[in-house]
């Protein structure tokens, strides 16, 4: 992670089920993206840049009131002011649906469930709505005052939230998805990897999603956001590292990065792959071309569908 990246990370931090898709193969995904804003995004460059890539993509998101889909806001998972999540459900009632869990990322240090009247991360919950899934986006506190493990002691905390409460929401809680992107891609490692922060055996979750993460300390680009989080004594990294736990996990993975991610990413994805592979779990893995760190998770819940129909057979 380059200079750029903590600068503009700092900066941000219908109910009716749709057909499921045939199944994904891992490899790259052809780009979505439509070409207007792709020349936008090359232009970028391989950069983590918030507010520019929303201003793209904000047009085309729904704004509120949503039609068909109860948002509950701010429900409490715990005594810090940040111990908070959204939950959003079908207007209709009907079978128990599963439930995808959204971590945002923020460099470790910034980031929030949504901001202000900002579309994201609504997006990614509404989209879990229109096909056929409970959408939950949840918040934790951040570094550098909440360091390691904060962060999984949070996710506990909101899973066992989710397991206890979505059933009067329409969820199922034994189909919970997990779906973390940048920071929060690293934090759902974390858990997973990690026992001691398991609300159940498994994790009590269905599924891990894992888009452009960072899940080595030992191996990812030193900088200060990573440093923030993990501490600054390398010597604890391999300790903290989330790859033996991920391996060693009897646990459906998703991981995903895109072209346009800074290099750290890309390799720190890969390293999760190979890792896996080599315990004989291989993940369904992604490479998003045409997007950047952002737009691949601003593009959701939006006629590009690269990483969502991936996701959509990954649940089912």
């Amino acid at each position: 992670m380059h200079a750029a990246f903590l600068a503009a990370a700092l900066l941000l931090a219908g109910c009716a089920t749709a057909p499921a898709p045939a199944p994904v193969a891992s490899g790259p995904v052809a780009s979505q993206v439509p070409p207007h804003i792709s020349a936008q995004l090359v232009q970028m460059g391989r950069v983590v840049a918030p507010p520019p890539t929303a201003a793209l993509y904000a047009p085309m998101q729904q704004r509120e009131p949503y039609a068909d889909v109860r948002v509950a806001r701010d429900e409490r998972y715990g005594a810090d002011p940040r111990h908070r999540l959204d939950v959003f459900a079908p207007a209709a009632t009907g079978g128990a649906r599963p439930v995808l869990v959204f971590v945002h990322g923020g460099a470790f240090v910034a980031g929030d469930k949504r901001t202000g009247t900002s579309p994201f991360y609504d997006n990614i919950a509404l989209w879990a709505v229109k096909n056929g899934m409970v959408g939950v986006n949840i918040t934790y506190r951040l570094a550098p005052q909440n360091p390691w493990p904060a962060a999984q002691q949070d996710l506990a905390a909101a899973l066992t939230w989710v397991r206890q409460n979505i059933a009067a929401r329409g969820g199922d809680p034994a189909r919970i998805y997990v779906m973390g992107h940048s920071a929060g891609a690293a934090h759902v490692a974390q858990y997973v990897a990690h026992r001691q922060f398991h609300v159940a055996p498994g994790g009590g979750i269905a599924g891990a999603i894992l888009v452009s993460g960072l899940f080595d300390p030992v191996s990812a680009d030193p900088n200060p956001p990573l440093q923030a989080y993990f501490g600054r004594d390398p010597s604890v990294y391999a300790a903290r590292s989330a790859l033996p736990g991920m391996a060693a996990a009897r646990l459906p993975m998703l991981v995903a990065y895109a072209e346009l991610d800074p290099s750290d990413f890309h390799r720190q994805s890969e390293q999760a792959r190979a890792a896996l592979c080599e315990a004989g779990r291989c993940p369904t893995f992604l490479q998003l071309r045409g997007h950047s760190h952002m737009s691949e998770v601003y593009a959701i819940n939006t006629p590009d569908t690269a990483l969502t129909d991936a996701i959509r057979a990954f649940v089912r």
